[in-house]
């Protein structure tokens, strides 16, 4: 019998921010203002802070015009000047915004298809997959260069004119001195960046990752203050308020409450690095590895908002963690506790724990705010009402018929409830006759844009197909933001002009739903690059048929109601769609 392959356990620093950060560099980050008063002594040795510093953060040079950061980009990073300067736009230009992602691959489309366009569609075959119009990709609105070595090469996104842009837009300017740091809420709360920030100067930044950030503010209260106050001054407010339980609160009240919140961060931010794309999970051994917020039969101290990611919801059974039910943003857990306890002054637990799926931003309102100043103000036949059915949401009949435990475990331990338009098959109906696929291939240059298999429970089928994500984290690092969620419509589409083939959404996504194709011009010929004489390959994925007049070509070409895609927050219809004979 073979012995086992071994191999050293991965560790998180196996592959640094910043691969070249030498001793000189790390000093002269710590020599920062921000970061010299932290005391280096309160961090342990196995993650010390000259050590986050070498291998979370890496020092960058700007050339003038760069952009920093792009508004309606997602965050992951954030930036200490460390000489220059830099303008944030207050309004973001035509010329310099994130582009609309296309409609189609064909990006001179940036309109639905009128009915004879889309009745010529259908009866139409292109002769070649991929066919693009090579002289629309000289009309992109920035400029993209490499910088670095060949080995750490990355793209950049810079601005043609500056001075044109300095004139003509509503700026601010920020020295090294005037602001200690840019672009922390959305490294946070990986959060969709809310301006514009490029190189007024030359300049030279230092960039921390998320997890160094994280950690050195668990570790220096200093360092905690500063990014807990930004944090309330810029975001926590506005966020209290967007809840239907804060709407008739004052600022003031607001103002206290948010003083006294506390913003926290649970699981692996970069979940999607190590998500295991499998159809066969062992529902136990995930729901253990999952970080626990709230602990069923504790006492409540905080009401817990989701600020951002998913929870699971779960209660003992048996010697067994049965789920329950999801959350995702702006959901409450403890509400119906604190308010039981606070109607007749009982000591309720909490009923079920709440866990983090993958990672899972907070706040947590201590409960004595919570009854001074929001229970009162709601009335009396709308307070939450202490009622734990047998059963949970996702179980609950529909003419009948139940969804099976098991296949709601499968749901939420593969992260399907990520997705806002996941492709679903029933594979009792299926007959195998790939007229979606035909159809996707027709509305999509005669390259469908997704596989017919994927993960499976029982008869439950999730396709490989992008699934327009509530947290889509192939957002993450695009150097163009060639990919984004569409203003008009929330699906997350990739625009073709601005895609440099780089293969950063793919590696992103986490359930392998972005491939990477060779396009063609008119006559068939694979388009290269000039330079080097390789197929130029562009990004491509589900765009949900968004230019079709029918909606999703696959779901309306299925001839058995097989196939569909689903908003799986949609409780009902999911329930309706999985429990029709």
């Amino acid at each position: 019998m073979a012995l086992a392959a071994s191999m050293a356990r991965p560790k998180r620093w196996d592959r640094p921010f910043g691969g070249d950060m030498t001793d000189d560099d790390v000093d002269r980050a710590l020599a920062l203002p921000l970061l010299s008063t932290i005391d280096a002594d309160a961090f342990p040795k196995s993650q010390r802070l000259r050590d986050i510093i070498r291998f979370d953060s890496r020092i960058s040079e700007y050339k003038r015009g760069d952009i920093v950061v792009r508004q309606g980009d997602y965050g992951h990073s954030v930036f200490i000047p460390i000489s220059g300067a830099m303008r944030v736009l207050i309004e973001t230009p035509p010329e310099i915004q994130r582009a609309e992602p296309a409609l189609s691959a064909d990006s001179s489309r940036n309109h639905g298809l009128g009915f004879w366009e889309a009745l010529k569609q259908g009866w139409s075959k292109p002769k070649f997959p991929e066919v693009r119009d090579v002289s629309l990709y000289q009309q992109t609105n920035t400029s993209v260069r490499s910088v670095g070595s060949s080995g750490e090469a990355e793209s950049r996104s810079y601005i043609k004119d500056v001075d044109k842009v300095n004139a003509a837009c509503k700026t601010v300017q920020i020295k090294v001195g005037d602001d200690d740091m840019v672009g922390e809420i959305a490294a946070l709360t990986r959060g969709i960046r809310t301006a514009t920030i490029y190189a007024d100067e030359d300049s030279v930044l230092l960039e921390m990752r998320w997890q160094g950030l994280r950690d050195v503010r668990n570790r220096d209260a200093g360092f905690r203050a500063f990014i807990d106050e930004r944090y309330r001054q810029r975001a926590l407010i506005s966020q209290l308020r967007s809840l239907p339980l804060f709407v008739n609160l004052s600022d003031d009240v607001l103002e206290e409450i948010s003083k006294q919140t506390k913003y926290e961060t649970y699981g692996d931010f970069e979940w999607n690095r190590t998500f295991q794309k499998t159809d066969s999970r062992d529902s136990d051994s995930v729901i253990d590895k999952e970080p626990i917020l709230a602990q069923q039969g504790h006492y409540p101290n905080d009401l817990i908002v989701i600020s951002s990611g998913f929870g699971r919801v779960s209660e003992l059974l048996d010697n067994k963690e049965r789920t329950i039910d999801y959350l995702d943003q702006s959901a409450l857990f403890g509400l119906e506790e604190i308010t039981a306890n606070w109607r007749r002054d009982e000591n309720v637990p909490f009923q079920r724990t709440l866990r983090a799926i993958g990672y899972l931003d907070v706040l947590r309102i201590p409960v004595p705010l919570v009854e001074k100043y929001v229970l009162p103000t709601i009335p009396e036949e709308h307070l939450p009402e202490l009622v734990i059915d047998d059963e949970n949401p996702w179980l609950q009949s529909v003419e009948g018929e139940r969804i099976d435990q098991e296949l709601v475990d499968f749901f939420i331990d593969n992260r399907t409830i990520n997705g806002t338009r996941t492709m679903l098959v029933n594979t009792d109906r299926c007959v195998n006759c790939d007229d979606c696929v035909r159809g996707c291939a027709a509305a999509h240059d005669n390259n469908p844009r997704f596989l017919r298999h994927g993960p499976k429970k029982d008869n439950i089928m999730v396709a490989n197909a992008c699934m327009h994500c509530v947290d889509p984290v192939c957002l993450i690092g695009c150097p163009t933001g060639a990919i984004g969620r569409h203003q008009s419509t929330g699906n997350v589409i990739i625009n073709d002009l601005s895609c440099i083939g780089c293969g950063t959404c793919a590696a992103s996504c986490p359930y392998d739903n972005i491939r990477l194709v060779e396009v063609r011009d008119e006559s068939g010929a694979f388009i290269v690059d000039e330079g080097t004489q390789e197929p130029i390959v562009k990004a491509t994925k589900c765009d949900l048929c968004q230019d079709q007049l029918t909606g999703p070509a696959c779901q309306q070409a299925c001839p058995h109601d097989a196939l569909i895609r689903m908003d799986m927050r949609d409780r009902d219809s999911l329930t309706e769609w999985l429990c029709r004979q």
